[in-house]
């Protein structure tokens, strides 16, 4: 379940290489109820990723990351924990389904495809950092262009034939405190609505895709990087607002202050030793062949995902990328089938294996109540825009946590996620009603939960309120 705090406090963190696994605990609790197992083995995990890089190279080469197998049923966690491990550490991350895979020779899509997206990803964080790094120059370039259009430099060709040296002394001091004024109006916003024109790059992008042959259907190829000069960057000039011909001029001047190349070093480097792939649903491709099965494509994926997981050199459009020091997190259900339905290949590629424990009412109680921004909190800022208060007794709390465990006990467990099916119909008149209600201050407490939901308890068949 995706429990996100939102607002965070903007106070120093801790640098990477400074936390320990106490503190990266500490920190996937602020987000995620429960499961400590599993955080402490993420947290081991990313350590050994901080320790591996203050080896000697010799040695760091063959520290490989132990692979992590999640075992839990949905909502309760798996997810979640994964993405905030990878933001803790600044870190590409990527969530895929491996059930969308097929083998080799079967349509749809390769195995290779998660690491072009894993590389591509990595690339937009390293052109977001770079841009950030130049930032501040590229303001005051784009600034200086606005000026230039407001107030054209002054020329002197339009003087006088023999100008003298006060004349264009005077001329210049006038245009200085006039660009001065404009540019104390432009930084106020008092400008933002004047329309200007500009020139600015055009970003149409000339690609070719590839219509089959294993491997290529996602890669492209960008006709501008094959060719280079060939097809140079078109200045187009466009006429809009002060305030959007600002961003573009900002874009334009980010991207001439950077280095492409070394930004794609960067980000191949980055992909490689921080990269996580979280592989959702590895049970849903769990078994082995049998005469007559018609899913013959399984053991196929499990075995093309061995030499990914284990290490091996990926084709991409920025260049090769070794996926030996990429981080996997596997996780399932594991309803029907069991681990050990994997091929022992593949076993033995995810060592570290953590079970999920299912969610207790405390925990659902902590999950309403707990992280900043937290599903109650939603409703009651929603509501609030149409000034509506919206107030929650604990023991209202405690009933909707008591009727989420019993419903997820007698149907499906779908863990947390039943906490937004029962409260989108506990607030469901509410929310129709909003700012027509003539009552602005809505108590929820233990009887209304009771009466707009003690119905569904006794109700099994619950297929129109499921997510």
């Amino acid at each position: 379940m995706a429990i996100y705090l939102g607002g965070e406090t903007t106070a120093a963190k801790p640098k990477l290489d400074e936390l320990t696994p106490r503190q990266i605990v500490e920190e996937l609790d602020r987000y995620v109820v429960g499961q400590s197992a599993a955080k402490r083995a993420v947290a081991v995990a990313l350590r050994n990723r901080i320790r591996r890089q203050k080896l000697l190279e010799e040695m760091a080469r063959d520290v490989l990351p132990k692979n992590i197998l999640m075992i839990g049923s949905t909502g309760v966690g798996k997810t979640e924990i994964a993405r905030r491990l990878a933001r803790i550490a600044d870190s590409p991350f990527i969530k895929i389904e491996a059930s969308k895979f097929t083998e080799v020779g079967y349509v749809g899509r390769d195995v290779e495809s998660m690491i072009r997206e894993l590389t591509e990803i990595a690339v937009e964080m390293s052109k977001h950092s770079a841009y950030e790094e130049v930032r501040t120059l590229a303001e005051d370039n784009a600034e200086e262009k606005l000026l230039d259009i407001l107030l054209p430099p002054v020329s002197i060709g339009f003087q006088s034939a023999t100008p003298g040296e006060d004349e264009t002394s005077q001329a210049e001091s006038s245009h200085r405190r006039t660009r001065e004024k404009l540019r104390e109006q432009l930084k106020r916003g008092n400008l933002d609505e004047r329309m200007i024109e500009i020139d600015t790059q055009e970003r149409g992008n000339t690609t070719i895709d590839f219509v089959g042959g294993q491997g290529m259907e996602e890669m492209g190829v960008n006709l501008k990087d094959m060719f280079g000069n060939l097809f140079p960057a078109k200045t187009v000039r466009r006429r809009m607002k002060l305030i959007d011909a600002r961003a573009a001029l900002l874009r334009d001047e980010q991207e001439s202050l950077v280095d492409m190349d070394q930004i794609v070093r960067s980000a191949i480097k980055k992909a490689e030793n921080s990269g996580i792939i979280f592989l959702d649903e590895i049970d849903k491709i769990a078994g082995r062949e049998s005469g007559g099965n018609p899913d013959v494509s399984r053991e196929g994926v499990q075995r093309d995902l061995l030499p990914i997981v284990e290490g091996t050199n990926v084709n991409t459009k920025y260049g090769m990328v070794n996926t030996e020091h990429i981080l996997f997190i596997a996780a399932g259900a594991f309803h029907v089938s069991k681990p050990s339905d994997l091929i022992p290949e593949l076993q033995g590629r995810f060592p570290i294996r953590v079970e999920l424990e299912s969610l207790t009412v405390e925990d659902l109680k902590r999950i309403l109540t707990q992280p900043k921004n937290s599903l109650i909190k939603q409703y009651q800022a929603l509501l609030q825009t149409e000034g509506v208060q919206l107030e929650f007794t604990d023991d209202a709390i405690s009933k909707l946590a008591d009727m989420t465990a019993e419903i997820n006990k007698t149907t499906e467990n779908i863990g947390a996620r039943r906490l937004h099916t029962l409260l989108e119909k506990l607030l469901e008149e509410i929310s129709f009603l909003g700012n027509e209600l003539e009552e602005k201050l809505q108590v929820i407490d233990e009887v209304y939960v009771t009466n707009r939901l003690g119905g569904l308890v006794q109700d099994q068949n619950l297929r129109q309120y499921v997510l």
